[in-house]
């Protein structure tokens, strides 16, 4: 298996050519983009080049797809982005309904369009706020897949998770919409304060030697990609997680 890292991961321990090199020489084969490593794209793809990497999958804000597609293609072809991935949706732009999360979905689903014909893949990702109970008992994440039936899911373990979801029942329901996982880890209580209660993979609370196992049989997971929202050693939370996935 090749195992990914998402670079938002290592933004606060530039520059990215030591982050590209040190990666390389843990053993990673894939990093994941997003769009602070976008400004100069044929330069960023020497570097992945040069330390044996890949980045088949990239986040790209819902702007940027909606508006401004052929500059997202322009920087997926030369980066050699396959999946793009809708990351995120900013607190003062969420629906307070179902109504407005299926609306949302449409909106989704009309970009997954213009990727497929664009040959690209296009997947939603998840933080805690679509799995928290809408005021009629529904949750926006079911919205949002209904909504977009031919789109796939990235899914965030650990913010299913935070979210108060657990992660079994959707990946029963939803594993073959499943194309990427983020493999992140909770803290355990009273560690991981100035982590923001992140830790690193296999050494917080959440089950992941199992859920690998579960993943691997039941989704369509091509993409396992690890991270932490906010690391105080960049080179530790790297080199412990993959040990740690690598062991599985």
């Amino acid at each position: 298996m090749n195992w990914s890292f998402q670079l938002y991961s290592a933004r606060n321990f530039l520059p990215w050519t030591d982050v590209l090199e040190m990666l390389g020489k843990l053993g990673y084969a894939e990093v994941e983009g997003f769009g602070g490593v976008y400004d100069d794209p044929k330069a960023f793809r020497a570097e992945l080049d040069k330390n044996g990497l890949s980045m088949p999958t990239g986040h790209f804000s819902i702007d940027a797809l909606e508006k401004d597609f052929d500059g997202v293609r322009r920087i997926a072809e030369t980066l050699g982005v396959k999946l793009l991935i809708c990351p995120y949706l900013m607190a003062e732009d969420r629906p307070s309904d179902a109504a407005g999360w299926r609306a949302f979905g449409e909106r989704l689903a009309k970009v997954g369009e213009v990727a497929t014909k664009a040959d690209y893949g296009f997947a939603w990702h998840n933080h805690d706020f679509e799995f928290k109970t809408l005021a009629d008992g529904s949750l926006p994440q079911d919205h949002i897949l209904s909504s977009a039936p031919n789109i796939g899911w990235e899914m965030d373990v650990a913010w299913v998770v935070r979210g108060g979801a657990d992660p079994l029942p959707w990946i029963e329901k939803y594993g073959q919409r499943i194309v990427a996982v983020h493999v992140k880890d909770m803290a355990k209580p009273g560690e991981g304060l100035d982590e923001d209660g992140w830790s690193d993979v296999g050494h917080g609370t959440i089950d992941w030697a199992g859920l690998i196992k579960v993943l691997r049989a039941k989704s369509a997971a091509k993409y396992f990609v690890m991270e932490q929202d906010n690391p105080n050693d960049i080179e530790r939370f790297a080199r412990r997680s993959i040990a740690t996935v690598k062991s599985y």
